[in-house]
């Protein structure tokens, strides 16, 4: 196991980016990567560490690259002969298998609001390593009592709040909060400046009259349109765990959602194409 790449990995994950990591997990006969050897794809297009080089890694850098933009993962077959009908242009003689494996960014949520349904989807963000801090205007409802693993509870005004907090570090914004008129304060500031995910817990009333502000107050449409309100999936939930259990469950179904992978184990030619609601 190569220190580097699992130093890299870790950097990685707690910087909430994706990545692909490919792995010999099995060699046959004479080849250039042992069982073990990895490599990693940052978003940025750039790799570390080596699967054996040559028509070898060249291939995998293809899936990888493959398997980011659709985020899957899958196991490959490699004959490393290139006698063989399919086989890499090498002449090694032996076969391979690579495991190409997408890891999706850990999610970072800012939540606005300490209510109820903040501190019981808190309570649910820590067994899935999902990262979260808490803002509200109330000192009361973001103590350390309420929400212990978050990163941080900041008592901040809703137009502050991007002051405090730096936008690119979060996947999701979800308004839990009590006040609409401050709801609408907030998401007029992030609406314009922050690119993930934004979420509103409100009635349809609420969410019609927010809407038609912000819209009042020069918003484009689109920009309003992103907002996802109701939250979470359609499950029927009422009490606040219920209501958290539905967004996870979104959560999690947008980070995994992808094209169904075909068998689990394929041979690859060198010349081939790789293969909630709220209340």
């Amino acid at each position: 196991m190569d220190r580097r790449l699992v130093r890299e990995a870790l950097r990685l994950m707690d910087r909430h980016e994706p990545f692909v990591r490919a792995t010999v997990v099995k060699g046959v006969g004479s080849v250039p990567g042992k069982v073990g050897a990895s490599m990693l794809l940052r978003s940025d297009g750039s790799f570390v560490g080596t699967v054996g080089g040559a028509g070898l890694e060249e291939r995998v850098k293809e899936l990888a690259r493959t398997a980011f933009a659709e985020r899957t993962s899958d196991l490959y077959h490699f004959d490393l002969a290139a006698w063989k009908p399919g086989g890499l242009p090498s002449l090694c003689g032996g076969s391979v298998e690579v495991a190409v494996e997408y890891v999706p960014g850990r999610p970072n949520l800012l939540l606005w609001g300490g209510g109820h349904v903040a501190q019981a989807l808190a309570d649910l963000l820590g067994p899935l390593e999902y990262d979260y801090s808490v803002a509200d205007d109330r000192p009361e409802w973001v103590g350390a009592d309420r929400f212990p693993r978050a990163d941080r509870r900041e008592v901040v005004q809703p137009k502050e709040v991007w002051s405090v907090f730096a936008p690119g570090e979060f996947s999701h914004l979800y308004l839990l909060g009590y006040d609409a008129a401050k709801d609408t304060e907030l998401l007029a500031d992030s609406l314009p400046r922050f690119r993930g995910y934004v979420g509103l817990i409100s009635s349809a009333p609420k969410r019609t009259h927010i809407f038609a502000e912000l819209r009042r107050r020069g918003l484009a449409p689109a920009e309003v349109e992103r907002v996802r309100a109701p939250i979470g999936l359609p499950i029927g939930a009422e009490s606040p765990a219920e209501i958290a259990v539905s967004i996870v469950a979104e959560i999690v179904r947008d980070l995994r959602q992808a094209p169904a992978p075909e068998a689990a184990h394929r041979p690859v030619a060198s010349d081939a194409p790789p293969e909630g609601p709220t209340p």
